[in-house]
């Protein structure tokens, strides 16, 4: 049972770090991995695998050690949804891109999208000239919505985003 128990502790430090390690490399979408980011997970899954195990490699091992990673998944998402303070700590918040047809680049840069990328979100709806967008929003999930037009005549459209770029020269 001792075994055991030091495989519960070791994922429980291992799935924190995992959650503190996103929060602060601020990978937003996951849900739209590129290349290296397959890669880097499947590094990381293999490095920390020891960690959470340690000598253990027994089937029964490696199903604690899974069952303990989906429990505390559990919790930590009720956790999030019934306490603001460690939700707002841990969960991305949807930041403003383009509001009025002005673009913030402060934060355009702090997400990395460069003038590419937002020009392709904006012409994937229809939208040709950036002082035609009412706001645009990066959301927690990396898609990027963007409204259109009047309040009388609103048109919200989402793009999803599909990689990270660091250029903003001509973001206009």
């Amino acid at each position: 049972m001792e075994g055991y128990l030091d495989i519960i502790i070791r994922c429980i430090s291992v799935y924190f770090f995992m959650l503190i390690a996103l929060r602060i490399f601020g990978k937003q979408d996951l849900s739209q991995l590129n290349t290296a980011d397959v890669i880097l997970i499947l590094l990381i899954s293999n490095a920390v695998q020891n960690a959470m195990v340690g000598t253990d490699s027994s089937l029964i091992g490696g199903l604690v050690a899974a069952l303990i990673l989906f429990l505390i998944n559990f919790v930590v998402k009720k956790w999030l949804m019934k306490s603001k303070f460690f939700g707002n700590l841990i969960e991305q918040k949807p930041e403003i891109l383009i509001s009025n047809g002005k673009a913030d680049f402060k934060t355009l840069s702090k997400l990395d999208i460069n003038s590419e990328e937002l020009s392709e979100a904006m012409r994937e709806h229809g939208v040709e000239h950036i002082k035609d967008v009412k706001l645009a929003m990066m959301e927690i999930d990396g898609n990027i919505s963007i409204i259109t037009g009047t309040d009388d005549n609103m048109k919200q459209t989402h793009y999803k985003r599909k990689h990270n770029h660091k250029n903003l020269q001509g973001a206009n």
